[in-house]
């Protein structure tokens, strides 16, 4: 199960992640905490709808099984209790071997980044499951600083080395062309893109149980 706080967080960050997950016969559902209203790109009456329609065609796209899209509020996630965030993880969880999200310091900072991870790895500690975090290298985000000027954040210390990944970005470029709304051809997204290539970085948390190869 993936948990990410935004539409369009399944494509831009993790859509690569995802696509390979599908890709090696894994059923990936996906959790959406937020409806995405306080983007600052296309913002307007109907941006709800809009991002709903956007993330159910990304998923489409990268062949998740399923969507739930909740609507706590987009900006203000770090104010809502963990123990509720968590309560929403557990709802949707099934029987759900991995959790995947962002990497624990939220990659661009971004505090619903971060409360949407920490739900996600606080589930995977209780139940005793496998979690599978995305994020950026050091390099990379301090390339990104410097070209574009965005903050984004290394991989938190102390919780296992990051692993290099292989992708093909193509379906992922597909998924991402699904949210017209947040300017699929925006600086930072495609910088990032350039940088790495057909690498991405994952750290991967076993606790119990064994993934298969």
């Amino acid at each position: 199960m993936v948990v990410v706080a935004h539409p369009d967080d399944e494509s831009f960050g993790l859509g690569a992640v995802l696509g390979a997950l599908v890709e090696a016969g894994m059923d990936v559902r996906l959790l959406c905490l937020t409806a995405g209203e306080a983007s600052t790109v296309g913002a307007g009456p109907a941006l709800v709808e809009q991002r709903r329609h956007e993330v159910l065609a990304a998923a489409a796209v990268l062949g998740l099984a399923s969507v739930r899209l909740e609507e706590l509020p987009d900006g203000g996630l770090s104010t809502v209790p963990l123990d509720q965030l968590t309560a929403l993880v557990e709802q949707e969880l099934a029987d759900s071997r991995l959790l995947v999200g962002f990497e624990r310091l939220g990659v661009t900072g971004h505090r619903d980044h971060s409360a949407a991870t920490a739900a996600a790895l606080r589930v995977a500690s209780a139940h005793r499951l496998a979690s599978l975090e995305w994020g950026v290298p050091d390099e990379v985000a301090r390339q990104l600083g410097a070209l574009v000027g965005t903050r984004f954040t290394g991989f938190a210390r102390g919780a296992g080395e990051p692993r290099q990944l292989q992708v093909d970005r193509a379906v992922q470029e597909r998924a991402i062309a699904c949210h017209l709304s947040q300017d699929p051809h925006n600086v930072v997204l495609r910088t990032r893109l350039a940088l790495q290539g057909d690498r991405e970085w994952v750290r991967l948390v076993r606790r119990g149980i064994r993934l298969r190869s």
